[in-house]
């Protein structure tokens, strides 16, 4: 029986979702991915196989994943009934119900339609006995249009635990940049709360390197940790000044700590190829402990850049004979580039893929 997978992607990366897709259920699972369709910001594939052939910490291009159980034209009046019927064909129970869409104007143009439409749908569905806390099934309605729906499925193993596979964060009042959010979300996504909890302890000491204006030395600084802050930049606020900083104006791809360090964080514009091997070689000289940094992707063939960029980072720890740990995701605060965590030693050994 084929079964029909939903990705929901950035959109302009449909392409890299699709390929990354493919190559890794293939080289996992032997599985053989035929494409269905491609709109903008979600990417459908096909598999003869019911086995789900990943999970979306697998993927880097995919915020998301679920498994598409019918596929529905709706009309203007009526959009509750075509989905019930649906649903109600299914012998299943689920935990929650999420309504999502694109990751778009268009898309999100559909937020206020659906604040509106999920209470009547839960409302039905929990009257038929179809939600129910000792379920883990989530039920997720993707809309393209308001005309159309995907209604499909995920379990807690294999899809992301946010609506869209997005985490929404704030952006706080005293960070010097933006850009501090993308190390929030990374710290979220790889670690979780008891990570960050275990491995962003006062005391410790990190590097950032290309640290100005600040952004992500923020995040080190609000945890408690001392850092060493490489940029020929200016840092700003709260940053500046700051007295578990040290701010030396020196170059990122030369400096080296005068001690081990816990956290190393780089979010340097250079190409992807040479923070990989930077990043790989801190770690495998004991430089530093972990790290989380960014790799900024060509506007073309983005994924076969990721590909070699994380096949140097592979050489590089086997070389030193290290077992590590490897994330890869483009977060939804990534613009042209993912975000990497990397860990030393590691209880599972080799990388993802």
């Amino acid at each position: 029986m084929s079964v029909v997978f939903l990705l929901q992607t950035r959109p302009g990366f449909e392409r890299d979702a699709q390929q990354e897709a493919r190559t890794v259920a293939l080289e996992r699972r032997g599985l053989e991915l035929k494409p269905v369709e491609t709109g903008e910001g979600f990417v459908l594939l096909q598999s003869d196989a019911p086995l789900t052939p990943f999970g979306w910490r697998d993927l880097a291009f995919s915020r998301t994943l679920s498994r598409v159980i019918a596929d529905i034209q709706l009309g203007d009046r009526d959009r509750l009934t075509p989905i019930l019927d649906v649903v109600g064909q299914k012998a299943m129970t689920f935990a929650s119900v999420w309504l999502e869409w694109p990751d778009t104007n268009d898309g999100k143009a559909m937020s206020g339609f659906a604040r509106k439409f999920q209470p009547l749908l839960e409302e039905k569905l929990a009257a038929a006995g179809r939600l129910g806390q000792d379920a883990s099934t989530r039920l997720q309605l993707f809309f393209p249009s308001k005309s159309r729906v995907l209604v499909s499925v995920s379990e807690p193993q294999w899809g992301a635990p946010w609506p869209l596979g997005i985490l929404r964060l704030r952006m706080p009042t005293d960070a010097p940049s933006r850009s501090t959010l993308k190390l929030a979300e990374a710290f979220e996504v790889f670690l979780g709360e008891q990570g960050q909890q275990d491995k962003l302890k006062p005391g410790m000491t990190a590097v950032d390197l290309g640290a100005a204006p600040g952004g992500w030395t923020w995040q080190l600084l609000r945890r408690g940790i001392k850092v060493y802050a490489v940029d020929n930049g200016p840092m700003k606020g709260s940053c500046d000044g700051h007295p578990l900083v040290k701010h030396l104006r020196q170059d990122g791809f030369r400096f080296r700590p005068p001690h081990p360090v816990d956290w190393l964080v780089c979010d340097m514009v250079e190409r992807p190829g040479r923070v990989a091997e930077l990043v790989a070689d801190w770690l495998a000289e004991g430089a530093a402990r972990q790290a989380v940094f960014n790799l900024k992707l060509p506007m073309k063939k983005r994924a076969e850049a990721l590909s070699d960029a994380l096949e140097r980072i592979e050489a590089r720890m086997l070389a030193a004979g290290l077992a590590y740990t490897l994330q890869v995701k483009q977060l939804y605060h990534d613009r042209e580039e993912v975000t990497v965590y990397l860990a030393r030693p590691a209880a599972t050994g080799r990388r993802r893929r």
